[in-house]
């Protein structure tokens, strides 16, 4: 039996995350070295919609021992392949990272890319999950080998702010 398809329209897919956050970090010290010690800091952010709900900003302040990083995440959906583009740029690096591709099924979403590290390719995964209107939970994790295990190296809590 044939399904089917239905067009699933996921310009709303962010819309939790709009508003003010408390984000408490858990980050990996060093990368894809099998290190388990994690740097934990504190951070805020700030997200809104953009282009009628086809795309989202936010501004992210985080404040660790080594000093304050600031960045910002821009997130684009395309109705077309039904997918969302989201781009990363901090006051470290001061470009947009290569766009990390993905989607939500069932309140869960996934994104990933390929990029260099340490001069290396390996794939990059976000995933959003435990969504709820008063919190969330972001992690990423490296491969390097090609995507067959996975190395969580950064957590952020998010907590909506009162």
């Amino acid at each position: 039996m044939q399904q089917a398809h239905t067009e699933r329209d996921g310009r709303a897919d962010f819309d939790f995350l709009m508003g003010r956050w408390t984000v408490h970090h858990r980050r990996l010290r060093e990368r894809l070295k099998g290190s388990t010690s994690w740097e934990e800091f504190e951070g805020t952010s700030i997200a809104r919609p953009l282009l009628g709900g086809l795309g989202n900003i936010d501004e992210n302040i985080m404040e660790r021992a080594s000093g304050r990083l600031e960045g910002m995440t821009v997130r684009l959906y395309d109705p077309l392949s039904q997918q969302w583009s989201i781009y990363w740029a901090d006051s470290v690096n001061v470009v947009l990272q290569p766009a990390m591709i993905g989607g939500f099924v069932q309140g869960r979403g996934e994104f990933y890319d390929q990029e260099i590290f340490e001069g290396r390719a390996i794939f990059c995964r976000f995933i959003w999950s435990d969504i709820s209107a008063t919190a969330c939970r972001w992690e990423q994790a490296f491969s390097a080998d090609g995507g067959t295990s996975w190395e969580i190296n950064w957590i952020m809590e998010f907590t909506r702010q009162q």
